[in-house]
């Protein structure tokens, strides 16, 4: 059996590989805007969960015959600032720039939205989804310190302009929930929702060789 991971993103694959799995990366390549555009009035949640859905039907209809046993999981994140807004990827280091003007030294909700698709014999079998939040505490950078941090260019394609992980580290005070949700995929509940369409996470993990 197989995990394939419908996304592009380095955090989600490191993730996952330190974690003993070892994905089949596709992209989606879904019109993340279009998605959204055809949702009414959604919440947050929705909104992370529909797109999630959306990247890992995509995959699945192009992967099945490769793929016909195994898990498509797709994943999105959203941040849900301090005044209410649900933000993406800043795209620009105006944008970037702006939202870590305004959430410096406040907290933010990072929420993740999950999807998994389970295949056998090239047919979908099962479905499962989920989200949850986690509350990320944001450090007061100097301009000097925020300059240098949009000029590595890291805030600008990352949901809400920052990492746990990489530069954006040295700013984040800390976070309260699942750490790895905020990394882009997390582990809890990947697990609680492979577990939905019936596959343990260990029948996934890295065997070590004889």
């Amino acid at each position: 059996m197989r995990f394939v991971l419908a996304s592009a993103s380095p955090a989600r694959l490191s993730v996952l590989r330190s974690a003993g799995i070892e994905p089949l990366v596709r992209v989606s390549g879904v019109d993340e805007d279009a998605v959204t555009r055809a949702l009414p009035a959604p919440s947050p949640t929705e909104v992370v969960t529909a797109l999630a859905t959306a990247k890992a039907d995509a995959v699945v209809a192009e992967i099945a015959h490769e793929v016909p046993d195994g898990v498509v999981v797709g994943c999105d994140s959203m941040l849900l600032t301090p005044d209410g807004e649900i933000v993406g990827k800043p795209g620009t280091a105006e944008v970037a720039a702006e939202r870590w003007k305004r959430n410096a030294g406040s907290r933010g909700e990072l929420i993740t939205g999950h999807s998994i698709v389970r295949l056998r014999g090239g047919e979908v079998t099962g479905r499962a989804d989920g989200h949850l939040g986690t509350t990320v505490r944001f450090g007061e950078p100097t301009d000097a310190e925020l300059d240098a941090y949009l000029a590595t260019g890291e805030p600008l394609h990352v949901a809400g302009g920052f990492t746990l992980e990489g530069f954006g580290g040295w700013f984040i005070e800390g976070v309260d929930g699942d750490p790895s949700s905020v990394l882009g995929i997390s582990l809890p509940l990947t697990r609680k929702l492979l577990a939905e369409v019936g596959v343990s996470v260990t029948t996934l993990w890295n065997k070590p060789s004889a």
